[in-house]
């Protein structure tokens, strides 16, 4: 029973370690899509929000104020997105792809720039990196250990949820972002503005995606990498489309994917399958998911339409 429990602890703390960034990612989708632009560069965003808050935690000692420029960095190239696809009415889907090369060419430069031609930076101090709830309240190994003695960010993503659940179905700007999404032509011959509305949600799609990332830079990994977001933007953009575009439905499927890690971390650390075999998982259940279940999702009707106002 003790290792039951040992075992049930171990899954809930690697699932703790990956839904955040994926959480943070796919509500940042959410506001993107539901307001009719198409978002595909969140992994790029997440990838300069990585870099951003591990390069920012690494000079300042200060793992909050990494987190926020991360998510700020990622607000940036949401500036780029936007000027792209709604000023400019270029194609969603292309800007999304150029984010992706990108964001990633950006970072890994300004990384060889900063640390001597490395693509790696150096490895964060614990006092730089985002803080831990209950640290030396639980014994190491105990169940309490490994589902208390977590980034308290793990646990906020999850208040952010019903945040942005109450912004969308509970306010005026929600009403406005969701209409704006299905029928933008009738929301401007009725005076909202579309053009900032839109601008406001793919600006705060590129701040959560951000976040995600640096949360992965300043909690688990503890430096940046090229290769540390490993396609968890997409994952996230399947997350928020099996979610039906709803942050409560992007929530559940990225805890599916967090649990998939999770069954990925506890098999790997019991060496029962080939460790090849088992870093598929999350990748596989993503690709099911997609074929079993997006069919069944309603796409907002203006969601990758350019909108041009009428003269």
């Amino acid at each position: 029973m003790s290792e039951l429990i040992k075992d049930l602890g171990l899954l809930i703390n690697a699932m703790l370690i990956a839904t955040p960034p994926l959480l943070f990612a796919a509500l940042g989708s959410c506001f993107s899509e539901r307001s009719g632009v198409v978002n595909i560069g969140i992994e790029g965003m997440m990838t300069i929000g990585a870099f951003t808050g591990a390069v920012v935690a690494y000079f300042t000692g200060n793992g909050w104020l990494g987190f926020l420029c991360g998510g700020l960095a990622g607000a940036a190239f949401g500036v780029i997105h936007a000027i792209a696809c709604i000023s400019f009415n270029a194609d969603q889907t292309i800007s999304g792809t150029a984010i992706n090369f990108l964001a990633p060419g950006l970072a890994v430069f300004l990384c060889k720039a900063l640390f001597d031609n490395s693509s790696d930076s150096p490895a964060l101090d614990t006092a730089a990196k985002l803080p831990k709830m209950f640290n030396g309240v639980f014994k190491a190994g105990s169940f309490g250990y490994n589902v208390l003695n977590t980034y308290p960010v793990a646990y906020l993503c999850f208040a952010l949820v019903l945040l942005v659940w109450f912004i969308f179905y509970k306010t005026r700007f929600g009403m406005r972002l969701r209409a704006v999404g299905e029928h933008p032509q009738a929301c401007a011959t009725l005076g909202i503005d579309v053009y900032r509305t839109r601008y406001i949600c793919v600006i705060a799609s590129g701040f959560l995606a951000g976040l995600g990332g640096a949360y992965v830079t300043l909690s688990t990994v503890s430096q940046f990498r090229p290769s540390v977001i490993v396609g968890q933007g997409f994952i996230a953009i399947a997350a928020v489309i099996f979610g039906n575009f709803k942050p409560q439905g992007a929530m559940k499927a990225c805890l599916l994917f967090g649990f998939c890690n999770g069954v990925k971390a506890l098999l790997g650390a019991n060496n029962i399958v080939s460790p090849h075999l088992i870093s598929m998982i999350p990748y596989v259940v993503t690709i099911l998911a997609l074929i079993f279940f997006v069919g069944g999702s309603r796409v907002p009707a203006a969601n990758g339409k350019p909108f041009v106002k009428a003269k």
